[in-house]
């Protein structure tokens, strides 16, 4: 079924043009000249009733009167007219079909509707559809450019082994562009619009087998079915082929924040960075690299242990400067840099020091910085750059504005970039290059899973922490009669649905010394909260070497991920945060926790005690077989207190946060409670 989709959708050879125009003004009229302008020799079936003829091919007037199979159809009509020419696609039993109109699900309600009635028509039909709002497909090998996007007007395509992916078609049009003044090109362009059907990550397993594709760009505005996009970019890596995505998203401008401080600084960009390293796609921060990044990927693999350092070869002191710079704020180190500017460099001398440079042991690869000469004397400018080119990676970043000098090393095989920031960008993106991981099982979770009922409030959230495997020392009692052998000096608690965020709303009470005190702040917080108290629960005090916030949430694009941080009540402001796609494992939780700046106390800094990271660790990976938990939407504990070594650490204060949908889902007899944030 993959080849044959790949076949209909990437390789038709026969096409039909739902909604053909005579006129050249108009938008339709396009996808049929572009496609004869850049050599399809297939056979195309202009449909429409208002010519017998369409810039010189016979026209029809339906689907039906077309004689033979079709593999294609591209519907150019308005948006009122595509349900019943999707229904035409289905009568005639074509495999593939795109949409180019808008009004869908990006309009609002009335739209969404529209396109999920369009994908439900579609499904039952046996009908794959690309879009809404799709610009298209273009084939550059095969010469099939079926799509309306302006850039097309160009008399060559250039062809390339790179494809791209990309949810806006305009988008599509630009990258073409971009790449072909770099003297690069593409074998395969898909523009995705809304996914109403096709999602982004079905296009990349198909690119993953195409014999014509060695690496996949990607455009993206969101991430729909990540557990098919998960699957494809494994199978592209697998396949040799690196998957290069820019994602828009990186500002939280509009964005939707969850109840929880999790939400707050945890969200679904943070989300998406987790889901890429997790299944070896590397995320570019500037359109730019997109383009000029792929070189230094192909045919390698992820360094397993980076040194994050490189050294600098440079004709221009300058230049060097503005690479090292910008490398340091991506955070990574430069080792060395030769400055030859009054010197100057041969073909010869050039090579031996960057083959000097590759092979330090002090850094991952060699960057080659050149000055003027790369305007003025493109080949001998690059010539030791290309001799040195080999198994072992180099990049090079050209100063000036040098075409010539870029297409030279794009054709050598060898990432060239046109500005400090781009190169800084790239490399950054290489060195954090992961392959995808092994995903940690999560283990029989059907204790917790029993709880996640009656987890209407703090002491329920912790009934599923401590059935996960994390310690609880917290005890739900009656402070009037509090037990013998309560540990005194205790945190009073009240516990209650309503009551989130408790120190805010007064339903704390911390260094409680005795029963008659216990009593006394009891009674308090009764009169504060009244109805909202369900009950309360005492825990023993604890000082630790560090403090920690452990978030789940489960993101509507990337799925379930888990959020380690600096902890407390500033955990929001300081966002000290790393994100990971959930479960993990405690190998991958030690990681997370070295990456935590706030952790440094507690990994022994400048001679401090060290906490019980090991157990840290152990709570991080049990925490995160919340994934396997379909009901939990979001979840925390903060602080979760890191106590020093070999004595554990300790829940401070937890929540859980559920869906209610999700829960009846699997069978629960009534829905969670939410908590909502006061």
């Amino acid at each position: 079924m993959t080849a044959a989709l790949a076949t209909a959708l990437l390789a038709p050879s026969r096409i039909a043009l739902i909604g053909a125009s005579a006129d050249p003004a108009r938008i339709p009229a396009r996808a049929q000249r572009y496609l004869r302008r850049h050599g399809f020799t297939g056979a195309l079936f202009p449909i429409t009733t208002r010519a017998e003829t369409v810039q010189g091919e016979r026209a029809w007037p339906s689907l039906a009167a077309v004689p033979g199979a079709i593999d294609f159809a591209y519907i150019l009509t308005g948006t009122q007219h595509v349900e019943a020419a999707v229904a035409d696609c289905i009568a005639r039993a074509i495999p593939a079909a795109a949409i180019l109109a808008d009004g869908f699900a990006e309009s609002g309600a009335d739209g969404a509707a529209r396109q999920a009635r369009l994908a439900d028509q579609a499904r039952e039909g046996g009908l794959r559809l690309l879009g809404p709002n799709s610009m298209g497909i273009v084939n550059v090998p095969a010469a099939i450019a079926c799509s309306v996007n302006a850039v097309l007007d160009v008399e060559t395509l250039p062809a390339g082994r790179w494809s791209l992916v990309s949810q806006s078609g305009s988008v599509m049009g630009t990258l073409l562009s971009r790449a072909a003044a770099r003297g690069a090109g593409f074998a395969k362009l898909v523009s995705m619009g809304n996914e109403a059907d096709l999602t982004a990550g079905e296009i990349v397993a198909l690119l993953a087998e195409d014999p014509d594709t060695d690496a996949i760009l990607l455009f993206l505005e969101t991430i729909r079915r990540p557990d098919l996009f998960a699957e494809a970019a494994r199978a592209a890596f697998a396949a040799g082929k690196p998957v290069i995505a820019y994602k828009l998203g990186r500002s939280e401008a509009g964005a939707k924040l969850a109840a929880t401080h999790t939400g707050a600084i945890a969200g679904s960009d943070a989300a998406a960075d987790a889901f890429f390293r997790a299944n070896g796609i590397v995320r570019v921060d500037m359109i730019e690299t997109l383009l000029e990044l792929p070189p230094l990927l192909l045919g390698r693999a992820p360094i397993t242990a980076p040194k994050r350092a490189v050294r600098v070869v440079t004709t221009t002191g300058g230049g060097g400067a503005m690479v090292v710079d910008r490398l340091g704020l991506a955070g990574v180190a430069t080792a060395h840099m030769l400055d030859t500017t009054l010197a100057g460099m041969g073909k010869d001398a050039v090579a031996t020091a960057l083959a000097a440079a590759r092979a330090a042991g002090d850094a991952d690869l060699a960057v080659a910085v050149i000055g003027s000469s790369a305007q003025f004397r493109p080949q001998d400018a690059v010539a030791g750059i290309v001799a040195s080119n080999g198994p072992h990676p180099v990049a090079a970043f050209l100063v000036p504005h040098a075409e010539a000098s870029l297409r030279l090393l794009t054709e050598a095989g060898i990432a060239a970039f046109r500005n400090p920031e781009a190169c800084a960008d790239g490399i950054r993106a290489f060195l954090d290059w992961r392959a995808p991981r092994a995903e940690p099982g999560t283990g029989d979770v059907s204790a917790a899973r029993a709880l996640l009922l009656r987890a209407t409030d703090e002491p329920g959230a912790r009934a599923v922490f401590a059935a996960l495997g994390i310690v609880d020392t917290a005890r739900v009692i009656d402070p009037d009669a509090p037990p013998a052998d309560l540990a005194y000096p205790v945190a009073l608690k009240a516990a209650g649905a309503a009551l989130a965020h408790k120190t805010e709303m007064g339903a704390v009470a911390l260094h409680v010394a005795d029963a008659a005190a216990l009593a006394a702040r009891a009674a308090e917080m009764r009169a504060r909260l009244g109805g909202a108290i369900a009950r309360f629960i005492a825990q023993p005090m604890a000082r630790g070497l560090a403090e920690a916030i452990l978030g789940y949430r489960r993101d509507p694009n990337a799925g379930p991920v888990v959020v380690l941080g600096a902890g407390g009540v500033l955990a929001e402001v300081y966002r000290d945060v790393v994100l990971r796609l959930a479960p993990v494992s405690e190998d991958e939780a030690m990681e997370m926790i070295a990456a935590v700046r706030g952790l440094a106390p507690a990994r022994g800094y400048r001679g401090m005690a060290r906490g019980d990271l090991p157990a840290l660790a152990r709570a991080v990976a049990a925490f995160s077989r919340l994934a396997a938990l379909e009901g939990v939407a979001e979840a925390e504990i903060n602080p979760l207190i890191v106590l020093a070594e070999g004595q554990g650490v300790t829940m401070a204060d937890a929540l859980l946060r559920a869906g209610a949908d999700a829960l009846l889902r699997a069978g629960a007899d009534a829905p969670l409670r939410m908590e909502p944030r006061p």
